[in-house]
């Protein structure tokens, strides 16, 4: 590909026809100048037009229909301490030891509805630190499997943060959780 004065590669035929397409759908800024048109194929080879490859139909995705949740907020500092100190309560408690994971995960979302039905700010999931199989298999599956459920849309839309316990209330084998207020009386 050859290359301009300032380093930069040529485009391809392909590369011309999409730019344009894309250029031709947007509009400038209020105040602001638009970009030069890019010559297509045609216009720049001098021996006559080139059959240029089909153009691609450029994909739009539509808008998604309801906003995304926002992302995770940390619990703070102060109110992490408050609680870890049992300043702050903790307005419930789902306990997952001796769960599978099948078995926790719908436990774990029917809770956290609940909570936020009831209005709940901040609950206490028990995931327990997982058996110590003398060195075989995986140690802790469920506490580990906790944040990445959190992360999944049907969560998302249920919980503010976050956070592993203090020693007091179970330290690795147990989450705070900020649980999203419930809109239903909006």
């Amino acid at each position: 590909m050859a290359r301009d004065g300032k380093g930069r590669r040529d485009l391809s035929d392909d590369e011309r026809v999409l730019w344009s397409t894309v250029a031709k759908s947007i509009t400038p800024l209020p105040g602001a100048t638009p970009p030069p048109a890019v010559e297509t194929a045609e216009k720049v080879d001098e021996q006559g037009p080139k059959p240029v490859s089909r153009a691609r139909s450029i994909v739009v995705p539509a808008p998604p229909s309801k906003p995304a949740a926002p992302p995770l907020a940390p619990l703070g500092r102060r109110k992490r301490s408050r609680v870890a100190r049992g300043k702050d309560a903790i307005d419930g408690r789902l306990d997952l030891h001796g769960l599978t994971q099948s078995e926790a995960h719908p436990a774990l979302l029917r809770f956290l509805r609940e909570a936020s039905a009831r209005q709940a700010r901040l609950v206490l999931v028990i995931t327990g630190k997982g058996a110590n199989l003398g060195g075989e298999g995986e140690r802790g599956v469920l506490r580990r499997q906790l944040p990445q459920w959190l992360a999944l849309p049907e969560f998302r839309a249920l919980v503010i943060s976050y956070e592993q316990a203090g020693p007091r209330h179970g330290g690795e084998g147990a989450w705070y959780v900020s649980v999203r207020r419930s809109r239903a009386d909006e």
